[in-house]
């Protein structure tokens, strides 16, 4: 019995999607998880989505589909999380790609449903934003939910549309979602976080790894991407609510407009239209700065002591808990330093690590 799964918005989405398929289909065997390989620039020096042609090593699936295992590799200077993710996770991962907008994504939606016969189809996004309306001022990265809204409403299978999390992107408020989310499906617990092992120690999703920690019982306010958006972590946090797909077409205004898209820069378009940006443009632009800024080394006393001023900072925003992305950012270090930050913090201040989150101290 094979369970198909979609994740909406990348990597992230992809291991909350096997805590998922534990959670609600125990030891039924491998799923297939359709995901992007779009990892920001934390992981991936350029900007936007890669396809097929950024990876060796891939196997078909059908002819538009390909699975990522964990020989493959991308192509420098492309990075993905996808092999260690297919190397650490007991799914198959296929490659989601959307250079061929809505329609090419439709095209290997239907050509799965035809090959696998799956029992189930569940679309899973992390955090509730694929239920934006285009809008909203707090709208980050409508782009990836909204291709894979747009593609999953027309293929000719049931798809039951889960959103995890609500509101642990930062992108639209658990408030403002609260009204819009259906029966709750599962709540995670720390039980479920043991299915995907060790994967947050080093993938770099901050949805996600605000999931996990809400699910072992992390509660508090978490500072989270470049700009500092404080997230709630709260007993919603951990939750899984179904939403009607249908539903969820009518309010995201970008999702309609992009369903006969035929490339990604149509969609992009559509996006700047809609939303007023795109977060690729975001991403561009971050990039060329980021190449002009001289590589710096990591020096652990001065980093210490940066991080003691910003957890002064912190704590009188009334900020309990950070994620490494973000404290890579907030101590001006490269996304490359991620990991050697975490483990200098971790070695340093073992008492702080509330994995796979960091604490902010007392």
């Amino acid at each position: 019995m094979t369970r198909l799964i979609v994740a909406a918005g990348g990597g992230g989405d992809a291991v909350a999607a096997a805590m998922l398929h534990a959670a609600l289909y125990g030891d039924e065997g491998r799923a297939v998880i359709l995901t992007y390989a779009w990892d920001r620039l934390l992981i991936d020096p350029l900007p936007g989505p890669r396809g097929a042609d950024s990876f060796t090593g891939l196997e078909p699936v059908t002819q538009s589909v390909w699975s990522v295992p964990a020989e493959a590799q991308p192509i420098a200077p492309a990075g993905s999380t996808l092999p260690r993710l297919a190397a650490n996770l007991p799914h198959t991962l296929a490659l989601l790609d959307p250079h061929h907008g809505a329609e090419g994504i439709t095209r290997q939606l239907e050509e799965l449903v035809s090959h696998l016969a799956p029992a189930s189809i569940d679309l899973l996004d992390v955090g509730g934003d694929i239920l934006a309306q285009g809008d909203e001022p707090t709208l980050k990265s409508p782009l990836a939910d909204a291709l894979t809204l747009a593609a999953c409403c027309q293929v000719n299978a049931p798809i039951r549309l889960l959103v995890a999390g609500p509101g642990l992107d930062g992108e639209i408020s658990p408030d403002d979602l609260r009204p819009l989310l259906g029966p709750l499906v599962h709540t995670f617990t720390a039980e479920d976080v043991e299915a995907i092992g060790s994967i947050l120690e080093w993938h770099p999703s901050e949805a996600t790894a605000m999931l996990a920690a809400t699910a072992r019982g992390a509660r508090g306010i978490c500072e989270v991407r470049d700009a500092g958006l404080p997230v709630p972590l709260t007993d919603e946090g951990p939750t899984v609510h179904e939403v009607d797909l249908d539903d969820a077409v009518s309010r995201n205004s970008l999702a309609r407009a992009i369903m006969t898209t035929a490339t990604l820069d149509e969609a992009e378009a559509y996006s700047r239209e809609i939303c007023g940006f795109s977060e690729i443009d975001y991403e561009r632009n971050k990039a060329a700065w980021l190449t002009e800024r001289p590589p710096t080394k990591l020096d652990p006393d001065d980093v210490l002591s940066r991080l003691d001023q910003f957890q002064s900072e912190a704590r009188a925003r009334g900020v309990t808990h950070t994620t490494f992305r973000h404290l890579t950012e907030a101590l001006n270090l490269n996304g490359s330093q991620r990991d050697e930050l975490r483990r200098l913090l971790i070695n340093s201040r073992p008492d702080q690590y509330d994995a796979p989150l960091w604490s902010i101290g007392a």
